[in-house]
């Protein structure tokens, strides 16, 4: 599996984490936390420039 692949799906189960997260609790601390890291995911994703 391609670097960009792996980093794609780590994205998708953070994101769905954070839906989860929200849904529990809209005022539950570790969003921001998760958000920063799909952030530092969605990036990383960026600047790997468009799939070949």
């Amino acid at each position: 599996m391609s670097d960009k692949k792996q980093l794609e799906e780590q994205i998708e189960q953070l994101r769905l984490r954070m839906y989860q997260i929200y849904e529990e609790n809209p005022e539950d601390d570790r969003l921001l936390q998760v958000s920063q890291d799909l952030d530092v995911l969605l990036n990383e994703f960026s600047k790997k420039g468009p799939t070949t």
